[in-house]
């Protein structure tokens, strides 16, 4: 079903709006206030409902559920850029902005090229519903986590003078802005726990789904490998923290090596699917 010229308007619009929001976030790095200005909050409140708006008219715009790899990364975004954008009144998460909000602005425009198949009846199965929430909150959580992790790992060389920024400049007046490390390490721990549990929950709904529609539990193919890969990196990191007190670049790069496994795991498969072999 062709879009018609508004819902165009629309899309472009987000992109617009979360860009000029991070566009001014970074001008503000100039100043030595830490509080963006009053119109932020408004402005990025807008993008984000219009963007989910987009995702529900992508989702169900012939009367039936739609979906694949550009909704699923437009939805993940677009939680995630709720979630940084209400934390950012309650801590010093702003700095998030400059990395979730470009990638917010990209992957609104993504259904657009890539609107994804049509699930099927089966999909009108409430535990699907519940697996496909689940999903979307454990990713978007995740994906919190590994831009905190990135943010982390430019402090730390930043602190270690193993990098441009360590000499000044705006970058390095941004990343002394951020709280301490050990504080974002906190943070990011507690980014990591909230989203395993959401993964977990996702894994086992996932296996209540598959027996209910497909009669087996688990069907094993590369979004079932990869992310059990994604659960059983996140697990060990977990352990580790608590075992062996892991922490630094050893828990910087096993959040990392797990979230590419995640993002593998469903986005990778079907971009696959839907741009390279081009089958629905």
């Amino acid at each position: 079903m062709p879009l018609r010229s508004e819902w165009f308007v629309l899309y472009g619009a987000v992109a617009v709006l979360y860009l000029f929001v991070a566009w001014r976030e970074w001008l503000t790095l100039e100043t030595e206030s830490a509080r963006a200005p009053v119109w932020h909050g408004p402005v990025l409140a807008l993008a984000v409902g219009l963007h989910g708006v987009l995702l529900v008219h992508g989702a169900y715009e012939d009367g039936q559920l739609r979906f694949g790899f550009a909704l699923a990364l437009s939805a993940t975004l677009w939680l995630t850029a709720l979630i940084v954008w209400i934390e950012s009144f309650f801590s010093a998460s702003r700095g998030l902005f400059l990395l979730v909000l470009p990638l917010a602005a990209i992957t609104a425009l993504l259904p657009l090229a890539y609107p994804g198949a049509i699930l099927g009846q089966a999909t009108d199965a409430p535990m699907f519903r519940v697996h496909l929430l689940l999903a979307i909150l454990a990713y978007s959580l995740l994906t919190i986590a590994a831009m905190h992790a990135l943010l982390m790992a430019s402090m730390d060389r930043r602190l270690h003078g193993e990098t441009a920024s360590a000499s000044g400049g705006r970058l390095a007046h941004f990343l002394d802005r951020l709280p301490p490390l050990l504080a974002m390490e906190t943070v990011l721990f507690r980014l990591i726990g909230a989203g395993f549990v959401l993964l977990t929950a996702t894994l086992v709904s996932g296996i209540f789904f598959s027996e209910e529609i497909f009669g087996r539990a688990l069907r094993f193919d590369h979004k079932t490998v990869f992310t059990f890969a994604a659960w059983i990196i996140f697990a060990a990191l977990l352990v580790g923290r608590m075992v062996f007190g892991w922490r630094g670049r050893t828990a910087l790069r096993w959040t990392l090596t797990g979230f590419a496994m995640l993002m593998l795991a469903y986005v990778g498969s079907r971009f696959v699917i839907e741009v390279l072999l081009q089958r629905a």
